[in-house]
């Protein structure tokens, strides 16, 4: 059995900081890409950045230079530091993770429950 646990979201004013964290425990054998997504008023749901197991980034353009995703792979947990917050950050995120469960050879995909962001006036 394998969980994730996301946490930090919350209220924030335009300009402010937010960090995410997604926390994956269980029988785990080894964790690979891992990403956030995130799925704003009346949107899909969409990929947003990701982080291979070696530490390569990659950003959608709306959030690079904003955004840092990053992960610790001693605790199996992947961050999202977001500065520079705009309106239209508002949205559920959701962490992703490719899992490889012991007792497996090939991974799987895992969602975490999703954390609102959301701007207060």
């Amino acid at each position: 059995q394998v969980q994730l646990a996301e946490s930090g979201g919350g209220l924030v004013q335009p300009g402010g900081s937010l960090r995410l964290s997604c926390a994956a425990s269980g029988s785990i054998s080894s964790i690979n890409a891992m990403g956030w997504y995130r799925q704003g008023p009346g949107e899909q749901r969409a990929l947003i950045a990701t982080i291979t197991s070696a530490g390569s980034t990659n950003y959608v353009d709306s959030v690079k230079g904003r955004f840092t995703i990053s992960r610790d792979n001693a605790k199996n947990t992947v961050y999202l530091q977001m500065n520079s917050l705009k309106p239209e950050d508002t949205a559920v995120y959701y962490c992703n993770l490719k899992i490889v469960p012991r007792g497996w050879v090939t991974e799987r995909t895992y969602w975490g429950q999703g954390t609102q962001v959301t701007f207060s006036s």
